[in-house]
């Protein structure tokens, strides 16, 4: 008979067992994935893969608190650096802010609405519709860059445009998104299963 940790007495025990289960069973159904290093890349232009957009100057003397996440050229907090009600042509979702200005190169994924500052670029895939998989693969790629450009190097819209990233490729030389979504789940499964893991101790 398995024994849990401390939360077993309260019944969670049963809980984190089905949980570790069930990722137990998606990690190893994506055993059959090709490794990095076995899988065919390409180089692509940033500007073929995403639509470039700017942000929106908006200084804290004009700030109006609120609800709406504001994003600046942060490294830290997923890049929102305050909270306002303010709203303009720079709003929102889906999207990869890109800091061309401030924490050069630095980008997080925003699922929900935001607006976003002049120092931050939305980047929004071009022919796909994208997810949370796809865009935190993206952005592990454009942060293989941030050597390259710094505070006296910005990382503008121009160079943006011609900058070329690596991505995994398909047979006939397009981007792999079903590969990107894929191997990123296997990833976060992975992960979650080794926290549960550390959580729970099984004897059996």
């Amino acid at each position: 008979m398995p024994l849990w940790n401390s939360t077993s007495k309260n019944g969670n025990g049963k809980l984190y067992k089905i949980t570790l289960i069930i990722l137990v069973i998606v990690y190893k159904s994506g055993g059959g994935i090709t490794p990095l290093n076995q899988k065919d890349w390409k180089e692509f232009y940033l500007r073929d893969i995403f639509t470039i957009r700017p942000g929106k100057r908006l200084t804290k003397s004009n700030m109006k608190s609120g609800t709406t996440p504001f994003i600046g050229a942060s490294d830290s907090n997923n890049g929102v650096t305050a909270f306002v009600s303010n709203t303009n042509v720079s709003k929102d979702s889906n999207v990869l802010g890109v800091n061309y200005n401030g924490s050069v190169v630095e980008n997080f994924y925003h699922p929900y609405t935001c607006i976003f500052s002049d120092d931050v670029k939305r980047f929004a895939l071009r022919k796909h519709s994208g997810n949370e998989y796809i865009y935190l693969f993206m952005k592990t790629v454009i942060l293989q860059q941030k050597s390259k450009y710094a505070y006296g190097y910005k990382f503008n819209e121009e160079r943006m445009q011609k900058q070329m990233i690596l991505l995994p490729a398909t047979a006939n030389g397009q981007p792999d998104y079903d590969y990107m979504e894929q191997y990123a789940k296997q990833l976060f499964s992975s992960l979650k299963l080794q926290y549960l893991q550390e959580k729970v101790t099984v004897a059996v």
